[in-house]
This record gives structure tokens, C-alpha cells and sequence, in this order.
């Protein structure tokens, strides 16, 4: 399995928890971004730039992601097309997609993004905080005892 991190806008607060993991299991890695990301310095992650432009990130994680490799992502439309290639995707929050929910989840996002075009105020999402990377924490710990 490769563990794949979508590095656009990648919390720090995750950045710590993911490189023991990657380093506890020799995890392979690949941090896609368009723009320099740093998780830490391990053997096991490769960085690749890739270039700027709305979803080149997403287009490469996809192209490269195989069946069971893991995509660590907040961007709900790439998690449905590594769904579709019987990968697995967690979100930041601690999310983990599936082939049961992540429908679910896309048509909640398409209804909110047309609230937003039609000119409703609406909140964008609660601060990145403590309890979220908590929770990430855990369902990552989880996902990786089950499937390493």
C-alpha cells in the first residue's frame, strides 16, 4: 500500500502524526501538491510539485493512486474518484470515505456550493483544531492496524 497526501492545504497539526506512522511502518509516500510541502524529513516520502491549476494535485493523485493505496484528503470530489478505483480516502477530520458514504457526502457539497452561487451566506467549515486532529489520529491508527 501507498499512502498518498493531497498536500494542498494539508494541516500542520496532522503533519507530526502522519510522519510516525509512515516512519512506524516504513510506510511509502507521496505528497502531491503544487506548491512546497513539508510533512519531515523520512526515506519514505517523495515530494512531487506538480503544476499550478484548479485540481492538477487531484489529477495526479488519481493517476497514480491503485486499488488499496490510501489518499489522505479534504477534497470530497478526488475521494469519490479514488473510491471509484477501490482505494481509501480519510479526510482531515478523520472521515474515512467509503463506497457507503461518499455519495452522501458529495451531494451534501454540491447542495451547499449552489446555496453559495445563489447568493446565500452560508458558513464555511469550523477551525482546524485539536479535537479534529484527534480524530484523524485515530481513524488513521485504525485504518493502518487493519489493512498493514
Amino acid at each position: 500500500m501507498t499512502l498518498f497526501i493531497d498536500g494542498d492545504a494539508f494541516p500542520n497539526l496532522l503533519k507530526p502524526i502522519v510522519l510516525r506512522s509512515i516512519e512506524r511502518l516504513s510506510l511509502p509516500t507521496k505528497v502531491i501538491a503544487n506548491k512546497k510541502i513539508h510533512i519531515g524529513n523520512t526515506k519514505h516520502i517523495k515530494y512531487i510539485i506538480v503544476s499550478q491549476g484548479a485540481d492538477e494535485a487531484d489529477h495526479h493523485i488519481v493517476e497514480l493512486c491503485k486499488e488499496g493505496d490510501l489518499v489522505i484528503t479534504a477534497d470530497i470530489p478526488l475521494a469519490d474518484r479514488i473510491i471509484s478505483k477501490n482505494a481509501h480516502a480519510i479526510d482531515h477530520r478523520g472521515e474515512l470515505y467509503s463506497v457507503d458514504n461518499i455519495k452522501q457526502y458529495l451531494a451534501m457539497k454540491n447542495l451547499m456550493e449552489s446555496i453559495r452561487e445563489s447568493g446565500e451566506m452560508t458558513g464555511g467549515p469550523k477551525a482546524f483544531g485539536q479535537k479534529d486532529a484527534h480524530a484523524f489520529a485515530n481513524q488513521l491508527n485504525a485504518f493502518l492496524t487493519k489493512h498493514c
